[in-house]
């Protein structure tokens, strides 16, 4: 088999290059990797990996790149491009969809969606369906995982809605302490203005998402696609009958589901019980 080539259309590769180009053409005078380091807050070394592509890009350096060089969010753009072209080609579409979002709406009726997962969740969770992964490969799936968060920050986030299943709540497959910290992250999400968590009782009726995660993303021009994933598939359901169907459910899931304060205080009482 050939050697694959990296080319300049592997944002991966593109960053790298952004990230020197600026750093090289900086005005009034070049910058030296270890005083762009300082001025990220980071180690010359990490600016060495990101340069030449060695490793996964920190997930906060994208932001402070953008706020050195006055980019108007071009280098998190790129990152977000390169985590998504590092998933299998059946998710790309999702990962695109979703950072061009206007609006996303998720179900989950057994795990917190990656989208609001805490590295250490997202760790446990890795670990848990891969026993025998190596400490780069679960290091890599944390990054990429936690670079999905991006779409939540800045002006241009979408409205994001999340109903959970109460099952979700009590779950132990990791230790109580990064659960805590799970639920934590959950209020705190949903403390921003552009994030709702509801909790669906566990004494409510059946519905047609009760055995699988799924999420309705509505692009730009408002048209709302259904994404279903289960075990090593992803399915993208654009039929307008079909949308409807899961658009209706999801308005039942919302009216049976808590209020968003009541989902609060109930996120808030289990993680009192975490000890």
């Amino acid at each position: 088999m050939d050697e694959e080539v990296d080319t300049p259309e592997d944002p991966r590769r593109e960053f790298a290059e952004e990230c020197r180009s600026a750093r090289e053409l900086h005005d009034p005078a070049p910058l030296t990797q270890a005083h762009l380091a300082k001025l990220l807050r980071t180690s010359k070394s990490t600016i060495s990996r990101v340069e030449t592509c060695h490793g996964a890009i920190p997930p906060d350096i994208p932001p402070r790149l953008d706020e050195v060089f006055a980019t108007d969010g071009k280098f998190k753009r790129l990152y977000e491009e390169a985590v998504a072209a590092s998933y299998p080609t059946l998710y790309r579409r999702r990962m695109a969809m979703e950072r061009a979002a206007v609006a996303i709406r998720e179900w989950s009726p057994t795990l917190v969606p990656g989208l609001f997962h805490t590295a250490d969740y997202a760790r446990c969770l890795f670990k848990g369906g891969f026993p025998r992964a190596s400490t780069k490969e679960t290091v890599a799936f944390v990054s990429d995982r936690l670079a999905r968060k991006a779409v939540l920050e800045g002006g241009m986030a979408p409205d994001v809605r999340l109903v959970l299943c109460e099952s979700v709540l009590y779950r132990r497959f990791c230790p109580p302490d990064v659960m805590r910290r799970q639920l934590k992250a959950l209020l705190d999400a949903g403390s921003r203005p552009t994030v709702r968590v509801q909790i669906l009782p566990l004494d409510a009726p059946g519905h047609l998402f009760s055995d699988w995660p799924v999420s309705l993303i509505t692009s730009p021009d408002h048209t709302v696609s259904v994404c279903v994933e289960n075990y090593r598939t992803a399915g993208i359901v654009d039929d307008p009958d079909s949308v409807r169907t899961a658009l209706r459910t999801y308005d039942e899931l919302t009216g049976d589901a808590l209020s968003a304060r009541e989902s609060a205080r109930l996120i808030a009482e289990q993680m009192e019980k975490l000890t």
